[in-house]
């Protein structure tokens, strides 16, 4: 009996590649770039299961040529690069990995909010360019999270692992706006209130929803007006919840006081963007997850995901569509 195949697209470790290598004939890109989509194309022709990225974008031209196809499994949370309607009329199923990366991104957000509000990277910057002269009663001073507020847009897994390392740093409250109550919330002491109540009380916004068509540009210049202009807006979701022109006019005219995001449009955000000039806003790679044990645990499960739909076992982690 034939091997089943599977396309990697981009290069993996090599304890992932033995599980898989064990059951399947493997193809792999092996760049650390993503796959071309001509390449994409030219090997996914027989392919029985395909293991991506959320930079690969799977969608109709991807599909037409996967004759075979019968899984996908996404080394991410997020599917938006996945065609879904597509994906859901040829039967094909869906692996991916929400609950691995919960921990490190929580912790990277945390990060991510004390170097904008802290001013860690322009301090870091003014010490190696020589102007740091002497101790200076207000040089450097930023925001702090005792007595603030924390808004959250969106309040899953990921939102409420931030809430819980931040309390700890005596916040007054957390607040969150969701579409419906989160039980969990309750137990975290958090508030649940409509958006522009959000907007309008949070000392630091964090935004942590996924990307669809509802959170589309959700904040943009309107959203900021009405957020203090002492706050701080965290950004660790997707580049897309945010209108990023609007962005630049809330910092440069004051109307928030910073901003911290590991996730812009387009990535890579090119170097001469205007964010990159503006001292009120620290920008990170999107490496929320990155964290060495998390990307490992991601790929291990991206590949169980793969090997048990493909023996028509129950996957450990299936992105069950209605």
């Amino acid at each position: 009996m034939a091997r089943p195949k599977v396309y990697v697209t981009r290069a993996m470790n090599r304890e992932v590649m033995e599980i898989l290598g064990k059951e399947c004939d493997v193809t792999t890109w092996p760049g650390s770039d993503p796959v071309p989509s001509t390449e994409l194309l030219k090997n996914i022709e027989e392919v029985d299961g395909l293991f991506c990225m959320l930079t690969d974008k799977i969608g109709k031209d991807v599909l037409d040529k996967a004759k075979n196809l019968k899984v996908i499994s996404t080394m991410s949370a997020g599917y938006d690069h996945l065609d879904i309607e597509e994906i859901k009329k040829r039967g094909i199923k869906i692996g991916y990995t929400p609950e691995t990366l919960t921990d490190a991104t929580a912790e990277l957000t945390v990060g991510l909010l004390l170097a904008t509000c802290r001013r860690l990277m322009e301090a870091n910057a003014a010490a190696r360019e020589g102007k740091w002269l002497t101790w200076s009663p207000f040089w450097m001073c930023g925001n702090s999270l005792k007595n603030a507020t924390v808004g959250f847009f969106g309040f899953g897994r990921i939102g409420q692992e931030i809430a819980r390392r931040l309390i700890p740093f005596k916040t007054k409250q957390i607040l969150y706006t969701t579409r419906s109550e989160n039980a969990e919330a309750k137990e975290i002491g958090a508030l649940r209130v409509d958006f522009d109540s959000l907007l309008q009380n949070s000392d630091f916004l964090i935004v942590c929803c996924s990307f669809n068509e509802s959170t589309r540009e959700k904040f943009d210049l309107s959203a900021f007006k009405k957020m203090k202009n002492t706050s701080v807006f965290i950004n660790t979701a997707r580049g897309g919840v945010v209108k990023q022109d609007d962005l630049v006019l809330a910092l440069k005219n004051k109307l928030i006081w910073g901003a911290g995001l590991d996730v812009t449009t387009p990535e890579p955000l090119p170097v001469e963007h205007e964010l990159f000039k503006l001292e009120n806003c620290v920008i990170l790679p999107h490496i929320g997850s990155a964290a060495t044990d998390c990307r490992l645990e991601m790929a291990s499960l991206t590949a169980r995901n793969i090997l048990t739909a493909l023996k028509g076992e129950n996957m450990p982690s299936e992105l069950v569509l209605s």
